[in-house]
């Protein structure tokens, strides 16, 4: 019988490696005008990279950026600025993550409601309109 528990505890574990990766939490939240990304892992394997990736309730992934693994237990964080061309707008974000084959698998995703204020939003049109 313990042997048995065991064994379910492993697959438990297992199921929740991504790509060498244990997530143990992703979040986001708007915070001072930017819209910040953080996440924990509690052991990295064979992992080359976290790519954060934001979309849009009818856009497409894009890509924000790219973050290099320091190892188990660690923390990151990634400042999305340049979500401000609306107000109140719900982005969703997700982690894909590279490992050192070029296997891709991604984290679950996480909404946050970005409020900007009007210099900002208006700012973010003007470049806009240069790109």
């Amino acid at each position: 019988m313990k042997k048995i528990y065991i064994y379910i505890l492993s697959l438990f574990i297992i199921s929740s490696v991504f790509a060498g990766a244990k997530l143990n939490s992703i979040t986001a939240k708007s915070e001072n005008g930017d819209i910040k990304i953080e996440w924990y892992t509690s052991e990295e394997t064979n992992v080359k990279n976290f790519v954060v990736e934001r979309q849009t309730s009818q856009g497409t992934w894009v890509e924000i950026q790219t973050v290099n693994p320091t190892g188990n237990n660690s923390y990151y964080y990634c400042l999305d600025n340049s979500a401000y061309k609306g107000e109140d707008m719900v982005f969703i974000y997700r982690l894909r993550i590279v490992d050192n084959d070029g296997k891709n698998t991604y984290s679950g995703t996480v909404a946050v409601s970005h409020s900007v204020s009007g210099v900002k939003r208006t700012w973010g049109s003007i470049k806009a309109m240069f790109r």
